[in-house]
């Protein structure tokens, strides 16, 4: 049995109780309301957090008026303070219900251009996990993000990452890039005039402007005065990668996208757009991947953007 001098000063113990109640405060917006929701009074749970505003030696909310705004420490506190209680619970469910096999639920925000393939790849590993759910919530990045900071979601894939002034806890974690493509089933195209030129005579399928891929392409076509003949402009890689099975013109896509096209040979057409990619984000609110589980879902994803860029490069020589 260890002695006292083993163990941490009780100083250093933080009170758990008053932890939790930060933590409904800060996702209700205020006291009020929480104290309605834990059936306490208001200048109790004030207390309790000018009590833990002293232990932690720095203020966690802004207060002024009836409102109080999380500061950058109250922010990352509650970041804390939600890994606390999802522990809690994952500990009182192994306690309270011994033999019980309990489902771990992932909760993944995917932007909604973002390939569906790429998003089966994310979550595949998951399927074969016993009592494990993945939950996925398809949006625009920015409602997604929302959600995101709010613990709706554990974490975000993005093909674009969050901008770091809006969103100042928000961390973009690099999944990897892979290589765009124009990809096609046209009966005949004449290259003759070489890349980028011989473009101008062809329909062409493009991501819209707000896809950073697209702008790059823009840029490239400006730089050689080619003006391209645009026949569509979707957000969607799905439609996309319909458009480029149609026949009817050439898409610009990342090659995941169409990468069981691409092993079927359901494409006559296959041109690298050299040096244009698209890179991919896993978006939290950690810094780092603390959760060992995401952490492990993730890792195995990178391994598999390696893998399939590896895959491209043997194609191609």
């Amino acid at each position: 049995m260890g002695n006292a001098s083993d163990m941490e000063a009780p100083g250093e113990w933080l009170n758990y109780h008053h932890v939790m109640r930060f933590r409904v405060i800060a996702r209700l917006g205020g006291v009020t309301r929480a104290a309605k929701a834990l059936n306490v009074s208001a200048s109790t749970l004030s207390e309790q957090v000018r009590e833990l505003e002293l232990w932690l030696g720095t203020p966690l909310f802004e207060r002024g008026g009836r409102s109080m705004v999380l500061t950058d420490a109250g922010r990352a506190a509650l970041d804390h303070a939600e890994a606390i209680h999802q522990s809690g619970a994952e500990l009182l469910d192994v306690f309270r219900r011994p033999g019980a096999s309990r489902r771990r639920v992932l909760r993944i925000g995917a932007v909604g251009s973002l390939s569906k393939n790429l998003q089966y790849d994310f979550i595949e590993p998951l399927l074969s996990r016993p009592n494990t759910v993945a939950s996925v919530s398809a949006g625009a990045l920015d409602d997604l993000v929302a959600r995101l900071r709010a613990h709706e979601l554990d974490v975000v894939l993005s093909h674009a990452p969050v901008p770091q002034g809006g969103a100042p806890e928000v961390f973009n974690h690099l999944l990897g890039e892979v290589d765009a493509y124009l990809v096609g089933r046209l009966r005949r195209m004449d290259t003759l005039q070489g890349f980028p030129h011989f473009l101008a005579d062809i329909p062409l399928f493009l991501p819209t402007r707000q896809i950073q891929l697209r702008e790059e392409f823009d840029l490239l076509l400006g730089e050689a005065g080619v003006s391209a003949d645009v026949r569509a402009e979707v957000d969607d890689m799905a439609l996309l990668r319909l458009l480029a099975l149609s026949g009817k013109g050439l898409a610009l896509v990342s090659a995941i996208v169409v990468e069981r096209d691409l092993k079927a040979s359901g494409l006559r057409q296959v041109l690298p757009v050299r040096g244009l990619s698209i890179r991919f984000y896993a978006v939290t609110v950690r810094r780092r991947l603390a959760d060992a589980w995401l952490e492990d879902v993730v890792s195995g994803f990178r391994e598999r953007l390696r893998r399939f860029n590896k895959e491209l490069e043997k194609d191609a020589s």
